[in-house]
């Protein structure tokens, strides 16, 4: 598949929106303690995320589901063991890339998370990109890609093409739950993954010794 830049889909950089934070570490014992919507009523943990403090990859997906709610971790139930193996496909992994979510408590019976959870929950993703400065983001699914990029646009419209969104850039495509219940779409999350894996090389290939 041939990468193309996509560049007719509304953008706009993070702005900074946690202030007292040094490190992901600090930021993330800052979560632990977040009210500030409804999902902190109903959650076991918070699921900050994990990973390459220094990756040029991150990996954002829609939220917690249960297995991740009661490990506190991102990724680690079938959806997870499923990302893993993307990700080695390409020859990474999770140590390589740094694994999130938009809203980092779970949605009841793992709903949709609802605009003002998303709204109140950016901030702690904003910071997190702030502070590893990525090149490229992988999205997984639909609901992290319209929240990011802030469109209504469909999955086949946005994945299949490097995507600039501020300073980083961006590839879209299914989330692992999602392949797992429709396996006919994994040939084109191989696809666009490859576009991904061609995509890293040639903005950091160069720069090895």
């Amino acid at each position: 598949m041939q990468a193309k830049l996509f560049n007719d889909i509304p953008q706009q950089t993070p702005q900074r929106d946690r202030n007292d934070y040094h490190s992901l570490d600090e930021l993330g014992a800052q979560s632990k303690n977040c009210t500030q919507c409804q999902l902190a009523e109903t959650r076991q943990n918070v699921v900050f995320g994990e990973g390459n403090p220094q990756a040029k990859i991150v990996v954002i997906g829609e939220g917690p589901g249960a297995e991740e709610d009661a490990q506190g971790r991102p990724f680690v139930g079938r959806s997870g063991k499923l990302l893993d193996k993307i990700l080695q496909s390409i020859g990474f992994d999770r140590n390589d890339v740094y694994i999130c979510n938009i809203v980092k408590c779970r949605p009841p019976a793992n709903r949709n998370p609802l605009a003002e959870e998303i709204e109140q929950c950016l901030p702690w993703l904003n910071a997190q990109l702030e502070l590893i400065q990525p090149g490229i983001i992988l999205l997984l699914g639909k609901v992290a890609a319209n929240t990011i990029l802030q469109n209504k646009c469909s999955m086949g419209s946005m994945r299949g093409s490097i995507i600039r969104w501020g300073t980083y850039d961006v590839v879209v495509t299914y989330h692992p739950a999602a392949l797992l219940r429709n396996p006919n779409w994994k040939y084109q999350c191989w696809e666009d993954v490859k576009m991904l894996r061609k995509h890293f090389d040639s903005m950091y290939q160069s720069n090895q010794p």
